[in-house]
């Protein structure tokens, strides 16, 4: 006698707590680390790298950064290379808010932080385990 399938998963919530600093100019980088907590307990430490290139120049740190995930069935699903695209402008207090996709999987972040920035850059998003 066979047992029923189990039942599977619904999508998680996750989120990502990330700090992210970098500089732009034409060319933009940006480094940082976070966290990633989903609604069923699990965390996954991990390295945020953003490069990408368009009219951009300015300097600038993003302190308390939220993201939210959707589309996640696991949380490694949030690991790997994310399509972005963003418009900026800030001085001294600076205010940010993206959307970036992989396939599935979207995470809307926002943060508030320090620096000067202007321009328009393309590019990607990489979460990768720390």
């Amino acid at each position: 006698m066979a047992g029923a399938p189990a039942a599977a998963a619904g999508p998680l919530s996750c989120r990502l707590d990330f700090s992210l600093s970098g500089w732009s100019a034409i060319y933009r980088t940006a480094d940082g680390t976070g966290t990633v907590s989903c609604s069923n307990g699990a965390r996954l430490p991990v390295r945020i790298s953003a490069r990408g290139g368009g009219l951009s120049v300015g300097k600038s740190r993003i302190d308390d950064g939220r993201g939210t995930f959707s589309g996640v069935g696991n949380i490694r699903d949030v690991l790997g290379g994310y399509a972005a695209a963003e418009a900026h402008a800030g001085a001294v207090r600076s205010a940010r808010a993206q959307v970036v996709t992989k396939g599935p999987v979207s995470l809307a972040l926002a943060g508030t932080g320090e620096g000067w920035d202007l321009g328009i850059a393309f590019g990607s998003f990489v979460i990768s385990e720390r």
